[in-house]
């Protein structure tokens, strides 16, 4: 098994807050992260595909349409975007990374399925120190 990874980079707002709980109460759960005037990161993503490479093409995937894929069907909808209120995918849910990483799965999922590709990994890096990682 070979495993090929994708590695985009692109901004986005946020915030994290429940809306059944106070501000105070949001505020010690969540920190600066409850924010009612949002905050951004500055994200990177890997996105994984795995697969036996083609006998005539050495490729188990063209990189060039990997990247076309992620760009097109996922950075273009996320980058500059608030999550919270400009990203369908991630509506009425908690913004957090963990459940960020699980919304880019299932957008990406399909369009690999279509090209006969297995998505191995979704990396999202928040920050330089804290990822998450979800295998779907």
């Amino acid at each position: 098994m070979v495993y090929l990874t994708r590695v985009e980079h692109f901004n986005a707002a946020h915030r994290l807050f429940n809306p059944a709980w106070s501000e105070d109460r949001n505020r010690e759960v969540f920190g600066k992260c409850a924010n009612e005037n949002w905050h951004g990161h500055n994200y990177e993503l890997h996105i994984t595909i795995k697969g036996t490479p083609d006998p005539e093409t050495g490729f188990i995937f063209n990189a060039k349409k990997l990247g076309d894929i992620v760009k097109d069907e996922l950075v273009e909808h996320v980058d500059h975007k608030n999550l919270n209120l400009d990203v369908p995918f991630m509506a009425g849910k908690f913004t957090s990374a963990e459940n960020f990483a699980i919304g880019i799965w299932n957008e990406l999922q399909p369009h690999f399925i279509e090209h006969g590709v297995t998505l191995h990994c979704v990396k999202l890096y928040e920050t330089p120190r804290i990822y998450v990682e979800y295998f779907g």
